[in-house]
């Protein structure tokens, strides 16, 4: 089933937080340097991703890469 992916940046905590679908409860492990992935707690499904000092890190290196993967579908919004 296809999800839409929802960003919010949390700019007073340099969080960028990113949903697939809706927001929702989550337990959150840590995969790399400030990178966390938010998974379901019943079924232990990658449900959205976490980045800490999002635009720190970025000033410093302007490119990443994160340890994730991902299959992306352009869709055309309809008028």
């Amino acid at each position: 089933m296809e999800k839409k992916l929802n960003f919010y940046f949390d700019k007073d905590g340099d969080i960028l937080d990113i949903s697939i679908g809706k927001p929702r409860e989550a337990l959150s492990e840590e995969v790399g340097d400030d990178f966390f992935v938010r998974k379901d707690p019943k079924t232990g499904k990658v449900i959205g991703f976490m980045i800490l000092n999002f635009e720190k890190r970025f000033k410093k290196h302007k490119t990443e890469v994160l340890p994730i993967e991902g299959i992306f579908k352009l869709v055309k919004k309809s008028t």
